[in-house]
This record gives structure tokens, C-alpha cells and sequence, in this order.
């Protein structure tokens, strides 16, 4: 894989909406990195106010580093500039309670979701 930029007018997520086939769920998700080579994904995730996902696992280690508005986790709430790290296997809920909510979503390998 070779270098990848994405200048700021390049990154808009509100123009990827992405709809959950498992709960309906509207967010939007611009992917920004998806390596080849270790599976690790880095994407911009916006989730609309009210848009939580369900009680969940993913076979992965994730962080979220928060961009706008306050994040609402199973570990609490955590707003602009804070960085939350799930560790691999662990029950897990997150999203926009009150607040839009966008957030830097970073995994460790190849990404994939569990519901409870």
C-alpha cells in the first residue's frame, strides 16, 4: 500500500451515510485507512444524537478519539479531545446520546461486530 493523504476538504463524513443491516441504525463512516497488510482500519464516524449502538463485542481492540460533542460508552462519557480504548473482546456500547457525536474510530486488525 502506498501513501494516502486526504486533505480537509476531502474529508466529509456527512456525505457517507451508513446504514446498520443488523439494527437499522443510521450513521455515516468515512473510511480513511484500511490496511492490506494488518487488517487495522481507521475511519471518521459520525453518530447522529440518539444513535447508540446495542451491547456489542468485536474480535478486535478499538479506540475512539472524540472530535465534536460528548461520546456516551459503557465506561462513561468523554467529551472533545478525550480518547477511549475497548480492548479486544470487551462488552461494549457507544454513540451519540444527547449530541451529535463524531469520533476518529481506530482498530488494531480486521474489524468485525458481535451483537448481544
Amino acid at each position: 500500500m502506498g501513501d494516502i493523504v486526504f486533505k480537509s476538504e476531502e474529508i466529509n463524513v456527512r456525505e457517507h451515510e451508513h446504514v446498520s443491516k443488523n439494527t437499522g441504525n443510521v450513521m455515516y463512516e468515512q473510511y480513511l485507512l484500511n490496511d492490506e497488510d494488518t487488517k487495522m482500519m481507521i475511519k471518521q464516524i459520525l453518530y447522529p444524537k440518539g444513535t447508540i449502538t446495542p451491547w456489542h463485542t468485536h474480535d478486535c481492540a478499538h479506540g475512539m478519539y472524540v472530535l465534536e460533542g460528548v461520546l456516551h460508552t459503557n465506561l462513561g462519557d468523554f467529551d472533545k479531545g478525550s480518547f477511549v480504548w475497548f480492548k479486544e473482546g470487551s462488552k461494549a456500547f457507544h454513540g451519540g446520546k444527547d449530541e451529535d457525536v463524531e469520533v476518529l474510530f481506530i482498530t488494531n486488525k480486521e474489524f468485525n461486530i458481535h451483537y448481544l
